[in-house]
């Protein structure tokens, strides 16, 4: 490919998860700000790249890929990284918490973050509480599951699902600010293990050089300073 790929992203939202994925791959990439506090993504024009509105989008040569289970499942079979290749024994485990990861995990992790957008205000400390007690039950079964022996979880180097997991343990350290206290990664020790790994790679650093993060912004996070754009 001679192209290349273009991120819509804005500043510690799910596109970072893309440009950790792009880092780890090698892979060139131009980047675009999605300016969320002007509402970009609810452009007409940023809706002609992802008709749902939602960050991020990846324009390919294949044309725009969005969700981000979606990117991550086109980047890796594209560039033949990050997860087991299509024919291996262990590509269906690999696909099947891809798909927990972004129907289960993130869609509840958006409940506690977004409750308006789902409910009525009157309800919407039920609706966060009970997408908590979710999010605890998803936490068991991952740890458990970092606790085996997988190469595409917890391994020596990361997999996508390694990098998705670790991006929603931030946000659950740091979001909603002040409404944290549900949440702590020293309860899961072995998803700490990957946020540990994660914070020394390559990606990591230029992630945190481009959003203006802080160093281990997973075993530490802190809100970013980013120099453009803002992750609210």
């Amino acid at each position: 490919m001679t192209q290349p790929l273009r991120l819509h992203y804005a500043p510690d939202n799910a596109s970072l998860i893309v440009r950790l994925t792009l880092e780890e791959l090698g892979v060139p990439y131009e980047t675009l700000l999605v300016d969320r506090s002007v509402a970009a993504h609810r452009s007409e024009a940023y809706r002609a790249i992802n008709p749902a509105g939602k960050i991020p989008a990846l324009e390919t040569p294949d044309g725009p890929v969005f969700e981000t289970a979606a990117i991550l499942l086109w980047l890796c079979d594209t560039y033949k990284g990050l997860a087991p290749a299509t024919d291996a024994p262990d590509r269906a485990g690999f696909v099947s918490w891809l798909f927990y990861l972004s129907n289960t995990v993130h869609s509840n992790l958006r409940m506690t973050f977004y409750p308006d957008q789902y409910i009525a205000a009157a309800h919407q400390s039920a609706l966060r509480a009970g997408a908590r007690d979710n999010l605890k039950t998803a936490l068991s079964l991952l740890d458990n599951l970092a606790a085996r022996d997988f190469t595409w979880l917890n391994a020596l180097t990361p997999s996508a699902l390694d990098l998705y997991l670790a991006a929603m343990l931030r946000w659950m350290a740091l979001y909603p600010k002040g409404d944290t206290n549900w949440f702590s990664l020293a309860d899961w020790p072995h998803l700490a293990q990957i946020t540990a790994k994660l914070d020394q790679r390559l990606s990591t650093a230029a992630l945190c050089a481009a959003e203006g993060m802080a160093p281990n912004p997973f075993t530490a996070p802190k809100p970013p300073t980013p120099p453009e754009g803002s992750a609210l």
